[in-house]
């Protein structure tokens, strides 16, 4: 989906550059920045490997009446990929960090409301935890704060024997030999009915966005994505936090999501029993585009009920 958007720039402390991209809609002229800047905020805050695609329901709906910004982490979209390898989840968090404050300080000074998808949900709720100020209303969608859940992928080594940043180590040399495979597959024909045929993508799953999702994996370096997924599975998981958190909070999950399974959303709604709460029937991991109007829907209305 083309966007109508300006595009800004970042550096991190490691020569990183990072993209964020402020949502225009309707909005034109050289002006549009100062007449956005009164808009209530919205940061969207994506999954690993997402493609800015999976946002356009609920950017049709926010860009509308909002100040709406979405960012692109490091080796993706239209950020560098990092000069020093730093993929850990704390650099992610530090580079929200200066997004919200480089939106802030293009707009009223009010930091957005979080919006996150995925990982993304770790990225702010460590967000929160590093700066609370700076989050003052969170939406967590198919995410938590275990997302990937190592327990999912590659398990965690009971105490005594090789350790999980070691087995992650150890693979890291496979990357540039797989990958290949990997692209070739996704760029093929079965791609798409292999996601139908094993629940990964429900039958509303849009075709054509999927393979536009793939297309920017296969554009990605793997060696970035990979670094991004051994930051993410060594870093502790962020459950504390949910103790702290003392803002609204909107709460998406979808019953079919094989990569963060409902009961694991489920849980965080047990901590946070005051949070809206939204379980989309029929939906997997790609939520946002297989439910996306009712998931605008339900922001939007999230927003006009907790006066965010």
């Amino acid at each position: 989906m083309p966007y109508r958007r300006h595009t800004h720039y970042l550096s991190a402390p490691d020569g990183t550059r990072i993209a964020y991209h402020t949502h225009t809609g309707d909005a034109s002229g050289n002006d549009t920045e100062r007449a956005l800047a009164t808009r209530s905020p919205v940061l969207l805050t994506n999954g690993i490997s997402t493609t800015e695609n999976f946002w356009r329901f609920l950017v049709a709906d926010l860009e509308r009446d909002h100040r709406l910004v979405h960012w692109d982490y490091r080796g993706h979209g239209l950020s560098s990929t990092s000069p020093t390898e730093d993929y850990a989840l704390r650099a992610q968090v530090e580079d929200l960090e200066r997004v919200t404050e480089a939106m802030m300080a293009l707009g009223d000074g009010r930091p957005p409301h979080h919006v996150a998808f995925s990982m993304g949900v770790r990225v702010v709720l460590e967000l929160y935890r590093r700066r609370p100020e700076l989050v003052p209303a969170v939406t967590l969608i198919a995410g938590s704060p275990a997302t990937p859940n190592p327990s999912l992928g590659v398990p965690r080594v009971s105490r005594g024997r090789v350790r999980l940043s070691q087995v992650l180590e150890g693979l890291t040399p496979l990357v540039p030999r797989t990958a290949p495979l990997v692209h070739a597959f996704m760029g093929s024909a079965l791609a798409y009915p292999f996601g139908r045929a094993t629940g990964l993508l429900r039958a509303r799953a849009p075709r054509a966005d999927i393979l536009e999702f793939m297309a920017g994996v296969r554009r990605m370096d793997p060696r970035a994505f990979w670094l991004m997924f051994r930051g993410l599975l060594e870093a502790p998981p962020s459950w504390d936090v949910l103790q702290e958190l003392r803002v609204p909070t909107q709460i998406i999950a979808a019953t079919h999501d094989l990569f963060v399974p409902l009961r694991e959303m489920e849980r965080m709604h047990a901590l946070l029993p005051g949070a809206d709460w939204l379980v989309v029937e029929d939906a997997g991991h790609a939520g946002l585009l297989e439910a996306g109007d009712e998931i605008a829907a339900r922001v939007r209305a999230f927003r006009r009920a907790r006066g965010v």
